[in-house]
């Protein structure tokens, strides 16, 4: 019995280390703190001035994402957007992703007025998008979680605008 005890003891302990060791790694990998549950597989930037400088370098549309917590139109929008395959695809292989929980100096991203959601795009020559609306006569820039697939159709619109334009 005690020729046994020591080996067993070591292989508890190793089996115990190997697993703490994939827990932190897995753990490091987890919190995505800049996705905000937006889609945790996405890059995401964290300034509107980092996102602008990454749509120029990489030539690819900056979608910014206007939000805030406690705003439960917000949150439904958010969580139709992170369940969307193919939204979170293009988001994470198209575009330069941003979500943005105040506003920024930048005027020409609240062209009628500072409410959230809005999503808007910026094409890599920096221009902002005022062009690619959603549904809503009121709030342009607004989506539902209903308007999932007009919201496809305009990350489409923001791609294709950059090849016709270039």
């Amino acid at each position: 019995m005690m020729l046994h005890s020591p080996l067993a003891l070591s292989l508890l302990l190793i089996a115990v280390t190997s697993n703490l060791a994939m827990a932190i790694k897995k753990e490091k990998r987890a919190p995505q703190t800049l996705s905000r549950g937006w889609g945790d597989e996405i890059t995401w930037v964290q300034t509107y001035e980092e996102g602008l400088y990454q749509a120029k370098k990489s030539n690819k549309p900056l979608m910014v994402i206007h939000h805030l917590e406690d705003c439960q139109y917000c949150q439904a929008l958010k969580k139709a957007f992170a369940e969307n395959e193919e939204i979170q695809e293009m988001a994470q292989n198209n575009f330069i992703m941003l979500n943005l929980m105040h506003e920024t100096t930048d005027k020409n991203l609240s062209p009628d007025g500072q409410y959230v959601p809005r999503i808007m795009f910026v094409d890599p020559s920096l221009t902002v998008r005022a062009d690619i609306t959603g549904r809503y006569s009121n709030r342009l820039y607004t989506y539902e979680p209903q308007d999932m697939i007009f919201l496809i159709e305009n990350m489409k619109k923001a791609l294709r605008l950059i090849q016709t334009e270039l």
